[in-house]
């Protein structure tokens, strides 16, 4: 049987926060923001099944066991860092974690990323991919960027942009249901379904005074929405810049010319701590990506 290791930079949040009696300035130490440190912390905790501090509002200090696990803790880290290290003098590079929903990622984020590392070839970027509405937690991040509503309760959320979102389908699909004229049409279709393009607001624009469906196919990445649409499997709500090259190709249609919905409920926002600007790399790359999607078209 493998043996279970505890992870190495928990220990070192450990050893910081004990260090410095502080999760904050520990923190900072690590270059990381205090809500991943205190993440940090309770995997640690979890690990050894005991409480490492005992904690009182802001104020932190070790339990009992935290003062013992520590003098353990200390030891293998120095032994860990005296070793000999042929590159121990090389700089350590800064590096930004990003967050960023799949789609975004592919459609709207890669194409732009050559810009930001052109103009900083110093900061390596770092991408993890997540799923809106599920995933809430900064954790072990710099920035993310996530689609929803914009409130997040204790960041800072900034709206990248926002598009218009309306119906679209296949051709091969049109062919199996009555001709789509207006909207109320619909009735004859098969509504695809989403959490992040609800289709109610769309009706309201559109005049229809219906209720969110509840049957059909569910999909909850806006990439495999539009790919369930184009393989036929009904209609569904789409946007300009992550439809355009499938309309483009006649892959999809657009349907009811002008029936837009110009404020969809759910937007993309960048979302990062206070004070996670603190640090260069992370200031400089939130500059560059509000320049990237200023004049957004």
């Amino acid at each position: 049987m493998a043996t279970r290791l505890p992870p190495v930079h928990a220990l070192s949040a450990f050893e910081a926060a004990a260090r410095h009696n502080s999760f904050a300035i520990a923190a900072e130490e690590l270059c990381i923001t205090p809500s991943a440190l205190s993440h940090r912390i309770r995997l640690l905790e979890d690990f050894v099944g005991e409480r490492l501090f005992h904690r009182d509002g802001r104020s932190i200090s070790l339990s009992e066991f935290g003062r013992r696990y520590l003098d353990v803790v200390r030891s293998a880290l120095r032994t860990l860092t005296d070793f000999p290290m042929p590159s121990r003098d090389a700089l350590v590079q800064p590096r930004v974690k990003i967050v960023l929903p799949p789609t975004f990622a592919r459609h709207m984020f890669i194409p732009r990323l050559k810009q930001f590392t052109q103009l900083h070839p110093d900061i390596v970027v770092e991408l993890f991919l997540s799923v809106p509405l599920y995933d809430l937690s900064l954790s072990e991040s710099d920035v993310e960027i996530r689609f929803g509503a914009g409130r997040y309760a204790n960041l800072i959320a900034e709206k990248l942009f926002e598009e218009p979102t309306f119906a679209v389908a296949s051709p091969a699909y049109l062919k199996t249901i009555p001709p789509l004229n207006e909207p109320a049409d619909l009735q004859h279709a098969t509504l695809l379904r989403s959490a992040l393009e609800p289709w109610q607001p769309w009706f309201e624009v559109a005049g229809l005074d219906w209720p969110e469906p509840s049957t059909a196919l569910r999909v909850d990445d806006l990439g495999l929405l539009l790919e369930s649409i184009r393989y036929g499997h009904g209609v569904g709500l789409a946007r300009q810049h992550f439809a355009q090259e499938m309309l483009d190709k006649g892959e999809l249609v657009e349907l009811f010319d002008h029936v837009h919905l110009k404020t969809p409920p759910h937007a993309y926002y960048m979302v990062y701590e206070s004070r996670a600007r603190e640090r260069r790399e992370i200031d400089v790359f939130i500059e560059w990506l509000r320049g990237a999607f200023a004049n957004f078209a």
